[in-house]
């Protein structure tokens, strides 16, 4: 019972609507999705991370995976090779079940529960997620990063227009 209250609670502070950061202890998930390697460097990500997004509209990669726990879409950030400046893969797809069962020519993988601060990207997609992506970089060693394992969470409130708003969530120490 006492589980069920803190998803409760973090549910809510998540669906609260506020744009300030919040700090929230998340639990382990599993993410089935479509992947690519990239780097901020020269812009190289906005063109990257588009044709991975293209990739998995034109190819209807949500009808493909199986075992899905929650009709959000997550944009996944790992394996960096150092910070924010240098390469990282992304993995865009749903979290699920379990790693049983991944279609050919995608990737399974599973992140640890632990510490991330919570952002809030409000208005139009894309712009608004590379702003708030930016706020997050020139604010990075007060941040404590861990460069784990960072993620946006595209819900019902991301296909809104001037009104989107779109969770990016950062592990931190």
């Amino acid at each position: 019972m006492k589980k069920i209250l803190l998803n409760l609670l973090l549910i809510s502070i998540t669906m609260s609507g506020h744009s300030q950061n919040k700090n929230m202890e998340l639990e382990a998930f599993n993410i089935i999705g479509i992947t690519t390697e990239t780097t901020n460097a020269n812009g190289q990500s906005i063109t990257d991370i588009g044709k991975l997004w293209q990739q998995f509209e034109q190819e209807q990669i949500a009808t493909k995976i199986p075992n899905i726990v929650s009709n959000e879409v997550f944009s996944v950030f790992t394996d960096y090779e150092s910070d924010y400046t240098g390469a990282y893969r992304v993995i865009i797809g749903f979290k699920v079940s379990d790693l049983e069962e991944i279609p050919e020519g995608m990737v399974g993988r599973s992140f640890k529960a632990g510490s991330y601060t919570r952002f809030m990207a409000k208005g139009k997609v894309p712009q608004s997620i590379a702003q708030t992506w930016q706020s997050i970089w020139k604010e990075d060693e007060k941040q404590k990063r861990r460069y784990t394992a960072d993620y946006e969470v595209y819900g019902p409130k991301s296909q809104q227009g001037e009104r989107s708003e779109v969770d990016i969530y950062i592990a931190v120490e």
